[in-house]
Formats: structure tokens, C-alpha cells, sequence
């Protein structure tokens, strides 16, 4: 009995076939149907012949007898009006053309779109009215690019879509980490309830539909009540397999979901996917209570603002964590005059205590360093602190560790929930015991979901009868034992504090070593281990000790090093190094830049930051001096980025379509100045972020987006010269 239920769970149930025990794996690309609002065709691209069609296809268009007949031998002009885009990237963008089919003949938009097993799809729809591209895209751009937080850009974008689509309701849906969703801004007609701040579980959009939301950005729903229409023959004849129809735009909806729908008394829906570098951050969900359609251009515009509000939320991440780097560059400054004037770092930590606390919204805050503990704010006791730093040694190594329930995940900690319901951690050395630890105390707070999401559904016999949740009203929950959850900026804060503190710690453990030869054998190990190349020299040039991070960047076959003379050989500048040399030994002067090391067995030449400083004894007696490299290779990588990123914004900007007359090339060109400058603050704000690791991706992200919104844009604005004809 217990294998027969774990298959149910292992085995991906056909379109259809599906309940809600196996629903997460239900095959809804593969639905075989459409909505009967439009007709699909699929032809064989060598000799243009239709192979399948949707059923309703000779109804809808108007045609007899279609199957095995060539584009060709059509009543119309379907053939040459996609012959012109054969060579376009189909697979990745759809096409969309203007066609007359049918006796009497009648216009049809389509679009077009070459799924990876081959042939083309060509999705059929009656031709609708032009949009107003100065009212609807040119606004709700100026809107986009002009919020100045994420509440304020989601409060317009509802207001920009409910404007654009008409639908009664309108709502930004946006996942948290564990991928349940949350109503955060909304419009909706003043009869209808609202929604704003409902929680919906994970479980209501299963992670094929996550996956399908990623790929086809703008779905739409017409009719909940009306009957599809399935592919003849339904095994594609050029695959043997079922299409296909993650791209497919007249795909239909699962039962399921058609059901979930019926609970709230919603007929019609569009939906579309707001992506953010790359990932699925939330939806954009209009919700109508009688059935509506809206045409392809409708459909466009709504895709090219989503796609500019993704690049706008991404800048204002950014632009957070940009605040956090700011916050912590001061802090590493206090820290290093500190140890200039009192000899310790720590004194700055806490020296505007409320700042360190701030930064990072929490009520307290302890450093646990070489056995001692330190607080400030509310916190628990001293030693709880103790027991929270000997958890973490506990648990797998992370530049990061956070909880917003650490009773839940460590019941013996259930008792702190008053000052310690959550906690964020970051280590600030190699060794174990040593964090620097922020306290959230508990926030009971009331979630209302849509729905009692303990108790998600009722099983039948037949799809039909499956209800997801036969009641939508309102459950709320008291939710205990929690803090308000850290966010991704509070990561990045804590993350970029611990290694700053590092950082300091490491200068000053090498200071000390210089000072008190008694602490040798201790702190040397300190430095030989640590992940920072770092030498330290004597006043006269001899080094006393080098760490495994510098040695693993010079040549595995270089020789023991006695003196810093020796080790210009390995620098590409020999005579640079040298006279760096010369300088800090003769004059005592620090420096600053960046110098070029032979790298590894490979003898690779990697790009390094430089910081030498002279420690002194007296202001009249050197000690020694400290070498600290810094590999610039991520720094390098994120320059060339942003100047090829830069570079492509431009050439993009330069280029008009030669097939745009004259007015609607001046269209294009400032609607697609006003994308570039949207996308050019987001690079902005991504290239002050501290993440610099991640900086290439995330513009590669932003310039995509501004890709497929260009191509959006191009097609647009012909299709509108189209259809003014």
C-alpha cells in the first residue's frame, strides 16, 4: 500500500487526469486542447501543410477540409503574410501577422511560433482594434520609471493594468521565499470584495504552471464555462508525441484550475509574469466576473510594461542593497580608526549602537568574539548567546544563517521568542564561536488567506468534481512564535558587515602579531588560514609570514620567499613592484592599486588589489608592514559587463526598423528611449550593489529584458501599421 501511494505521487498524471494528491505534476503543456475563442493550426514547414488543427478550426475560419492541405490552396493570404518572418526566432518570441482567411474572407491576427521538436504552430484570432500606444504604453511607462519605491511601483502598476485591460480586478501577486503568494497591491471595482494582503499557499500554483509562467509571460483566460477544443489528430505526425503548447496562447486550462476559478466566481482571467533577473517574482492577476477577451495588442502592451516593471523592481533591490554597502563602508572606517585610537575594534561596533541595530531592522544585537560576548538593544541572555553561537557551529558552514522562528527550528530556544523569535548570523572569523548575531523578538500577527490553507481540498472520483477550496471567504490565522521575515537586503547587509569585520579582524590580528611576539603561534595560524592573501614583512623587508590564500596564488613551483624583493618575479610590472618596494620600505608610505600576479600552476595573470600600509610602533618607529591582495577578477568581469551592456543600449537605440515608416519609427524610437532609460537606471543601481559576483548576471538579465521589449515594441507598432491599412 505504501509503494502504490508513493507512485501516485512519482507519476506525472496526463492533462486532465490529474487530482489534487498529484496535481504539482499534472502535464499542462501538454493539454492537447484550446480555448474556442481561436483556432490552432500546425504545419510542416517543408511544403507549408497543415498536419493538425484545433477542432473547431473549419468552423472558426470558415475553411473546408483543411487537414493535409498546403497554406497555399487556403482562401487567402495566411502564406504570404508569414513567409516574411520564417527566419525570425520563433522559438523564442512569437511573431504576430495579419491575414484574411475564409469565404467570405474575414481578418484574422495570428501569431507564430516554432516549438523545439519542430513544425510551426500558427494561433488564429479574430482581428481586434488598434491600441493607443501614446495613451497606454508611453503613461504607464512614465509611471513605471518614476516610482520611487516597490509599494508605490506595484500600487501604479495595478492602477496602469487596470486601466490598460479593463478587467473588474487587478492585482501584483507577489511569492515570498517559500513560494506562497501574497495580494500586495490591487484595484478592483468598489462591488467586489477585496483581496489586498490575502496569503495563498504554494500549493495553488503547482511548479509546472511556475515553470510555464517563466516561458509564456501573458495568458489568458475567457470563458471558464466554455468548452474546449482538442487537436485532429492529437499525437503530432511529424513527432509521434503530444504538442507542445507551453508557448501557446489559445492553450487551454487545466480542470482544476478551471474549478478553483468557478470557487471564487471568477470567469475570465489574464495573467502576467513579472520576472525579475531571471526569476519568477511575481504575477500581475486580472480577474473578470463575466467572460472577456482582449486582442493580441492589448496582450503586447501589457507584456512590454510587465517586462519594464521587472527591470524597475530589480534597480530598487539594488538601490537597498547599495544603502547597506553605504552603511557598512562607514562602519569598517570607525572600526579601523578605533584600533588607530583605542587599540580595538570593537569599539566602534557598538559606538552609535542603534546604527548597527538600524541597518538592519533589528531590537538587538551581540558579538560573540574569542570567548567574550558583547550586546547591545534586546537581547537574550549572555548565556543563550553562548548556546545560539554553539547551534550555529552546529550547523552547516554559511556566510549567512537566518531564522525568523528559531523555536520552531531549535525547540530548545522556544522560551527566547521575546527577544529572539528570529535571529541573522554571520560568522566574523574561521574559526567556530566567533558571530556576530542580530535578534528580532516575536510579532504575533494575523495572516488572511483565501481560503483555510490546512485544509486545501476534497478529493472526487472525477476531475470535474475536484474543489480546491470550496470556500473563498476569508481564514485567518494567528500566526506565533515568529519575527518579521529577514529579506533578501537584510542578507546582503549582514553578509557584506561579517566580512568587512573579517576583514578588520585580520589587519588586526597582523598588527598584533607585529606587537606582541608572545601571541605568535596563535594569531599566526589565524592568518595562515585565512581566506584573505595576506603577507607580513618586518622593517626590514624580511617576511615573517605569508597566508595559505597568497601562496595558493603564486606558481606551484616558486621558492621559498625571504624577502619582499623576491617577489616582484612574479608580478607582470617587475619594476612596478619594485619600486612599491622601495617606497614602503624607504619612506613608510601606504599604497593603494591595482598590480597584475602570474597566478597558479597555469601561470594565469589575475588582476589584484593592493593595500600595503606601514604599522607603527611610534609615530617615529616602523614595526613592519601588512600586504593585503584582493582578487579584482569578479570586479574585472562586472567592468566589462556594464561596458558591453552599455554599449549594446546604444547600438540598440541607433537601430530603426527599416520596415516602420517614417511616423512609426518616430513612435518606436521614443518608446523604446524610454525602455533604455529604464533599463539604464537599473544598471545604474546594479552596479553600485556590493554584488559584484552576481553584477554580469543581473545585467545580462536587464538586457535581455530590453531585447525582448524592443522585439515587443518592433512588432507592435508594425502590426499597428498593419491594421491601419
Amino acid at each position: 500500500m505504501a509503494d502504490f501511494e508513493s507512485s501516485r505521487f512519482l507519476t506525472s498524471p496526463a492533462f486532465g487526469q490529474a487530482d489534487l494528491s498529484n496535481c504539482e505534476l499534472e502535464q499542462i503543456h501538454l493539454a492537447g486542447s484550446i480555448q474556442p475563442h481561436g483556432a490552432l493550426l500546425i504545419v510542416r514547414e517543408t511544403d507549408h501543410v497543415i498536419v493538425q488543427a484545433s477542432a473547431n478550426a473549419e468552423s472558426f475560419l470558415n475553411l473546408n477540409a483543411i487537414l493535409g492541405k498546403s497554406l497555399a490552396d487556403l482562401d487567402g493570404d495566411l502564406l504570404l503574410s508569414i513567409l516574411p518572418h520564417l527566419n525570425d526566432p520563433l522559438h523564442a518570441v512569437p511573431r504576430a501577422v495579419r491575414c484574411r482567411l475564409g469565404k467570405p474572407l474575414q481578418k484574422f491576427d495570428g501569431l507564430l511560433h516554432r516549438p523545439k521538436e519542430g513544425g510551426l504552430v500558427i494561433e488564429l484570432e479574430r482581428a481586434g482594434t488598434a491600441v493607443d500606444l501614446a495613451q497606454h504604453a508611453e503613461k504607464g511607462l512614465s509611471r513605471i520609471i518614476n516610482a520611487s519605491s516597490l509599494r508605490n511601483l506595484c500600487d501604479e502598476t495595478a492602477r496602469v493594468f487596470k486601466d490598460l485591460s479593463g478587467y473588474d480586478r487587478v492585482m501584483v501577486y507577489r511569492f515570498d521565499e517559500e513560494g506562497h503568494g501574497e495580494v500586495f497591491s490591487e484595484e478592483r471595482e468598489p462591488r467586489l470584495e477585496a483581496f489586498l494582503g490575502n496569503h495563498y499557499p504554494a500549493s495553488d500554483i503547482p511548479r509546472i504552471a511556475r515553470r510555464l509562467y517563466e516561458k509564456n509571460r501573458v495568458r489568458v483566460l475567457v470563458d471558464v464555462e466554455a468548452e474546449i477544443a482538442p487537436l485532429v489528430p492529437r499525437i503530432s505526425p511529424l513527432t509521434g508525441a503530444d504538442v507542445d503548447m507551453s508557448m501557446c496562447f489559445l492553450r487551454s486550462m487545466s480542470p482544476i484550475h478551471i474549478q478553483y476559478l468557478k470557487n471564487m466566481g471568477v470567469s475570465a482571467t489574464l495573467v502576467v509574469s513579472l520576472l525579475v533577473s531571471g526569476r519568477l517574482w511575481g504575477l500581475i492577476a486580472c480577474h473578470h466576473y463575466s467572460p472577456r477577451f482582449v486582442h493580441f495588442e492589448v496582450r503586447a502592451v501589457c507584456e512590454l510594461l510587465a517586462e519594464a516593471i521587472g527591470t524597475r523592481i530589480a534597480a530598487l533591490e539594488s538601490f537597498s542593497r547599495s544603502q547597506g554597502e553605504l552603511f557598512v563602508r562607514q562602519l569598517e572606517l570607525r572600526m579601523i580608526k578605533a584600533i588607530t585610537h583605542h587599540g580595538d575594534w570593537r569599539v566602534a561596533l557598538f559606538d552609535a549602537a542603534q546604527s548597527i541595530l538600524t541597518a538592519l531592522g533589528a531590537s538587538g544585537a551581540a558579538l560573540v568574539y574569542e570567548g567574550d560576548v558583547q550586546t547591545t538593544g534586546e537581547v537574550p541572555g549572555t548565556q543563550q548567546v553562548r548556546d545560539i553561537a554553539a547551534w550555529l557551529d552546529s550547523a552547516p558552514r554559511s556566510p549567512v544563517t537566518a531564522s525568523a522562528a528559531l523555536g520552531m527550528k531549535e525547540p530548545s530556544f522556544l522560551d527566547l521568542k521575546s527577544a529572539a523569535s528570529g535571529i541573522l548570523a554571520t560568522p566574523i572569523t574561521n574559526g567556530p564561536g566567533d558571530y556576530l548575531i542580530w535578534f528580532r523578538p516575536e510579532q504575533i500577527k494575523t495572516v488572511t488567506w483565501g481560503g483555510d490553507p490546512l485544509k486545501p481540498m476534497v478529493i472526487g472520483e472525477d476531475p470535474s468534481d475536484l474543489s480546491p477550496r470550496r470556500s473563498f471567504a476569508q481564514w485567518h490565522q494567528i500566526v506565533e512564535g515568529t519575527c518579521e521575515p529577514w529579506t533578501p537586503t537584510d542578507h546582503s547587509t549582514a553578509r557584506l558587515i561579517g566580512e568587512a569585520i573579517s576583514d578588520v579582524i585580520l589587519q588586526f590580528r597582523s598588527v598584533q602579531m607585529l606587537i606582541a611576539q608572545n601571541q605568535l603561534e596563535q594569531v599566526s595560524r589565524e592568518i595562515r588560514i585565512s581566506d584573505q592573501p595576506v603577507v607580513i614583512i618586518n622593517a626590514t623587508g624580511h617576511l615573517l609570514l605569508a597566508s595559505e590564500a597568497f601562496k595558493d596564488l603564486l606558481p606551484a613551483t616558486h621558492l621559498a620567499i625571504r624577502q619582499i624583493e623576491e617577489l616582484s618575479a612574479f608580478f607582470d610590472d617587475k619594476d612596478e613592484f619594485q619600486r612599491i618596494a622601495d617606497d614602503l620600505l624607504n619612506n613608510h608610505r601606504a599604497w593603494r592599486g591595482e598590480v597584475r600576479l602570474f597566478r597558479g600552476k597555469d601561470m594565469a595573470e589575475t588582476t589584484l588589489l593592493l593595500r600595503a600600509d606601514p604599522v607603527w610602533a611610534t609615530p617615529e618607529r616602523v614595526l613592519g608592514f601588512v600586504l593585503l591582495f584582493t582578487d579584482m577578477s569578479d570586479r574585472k568581469a562586472a567592468e566589462v559587463a556594464r561596458r558591453e551592456f552599455q554599449e549594446g543600449l546604444l547600438e540598440r537605440q541607433r537601430i530603426i526598423p527599416i520596415r516602420l515608416d517614417s511616423s512609426a519609427g518616430i513612435t518606436f524610437q521614443g518608446l523604446l528611449s524610454s525602455l533604455i532609460e529604464n533599463a539604464q537606471l537599473a544598471a545604474l543601481e546594479i552596479t553600485h550593489s556590493s554584488e559584484v559576483a552576481s553584477m554580469p548576471e543581473m545585467l545580462e538579465a536587464v538586457r535581455v529584458s530590453v531585447t525582448r521589449t524592443g522585439e515587443l515594441l518592433e512588432q507592435l507598432i508594425w502590426h499597428a501599421c498593419r491594421t491601419s491599412k
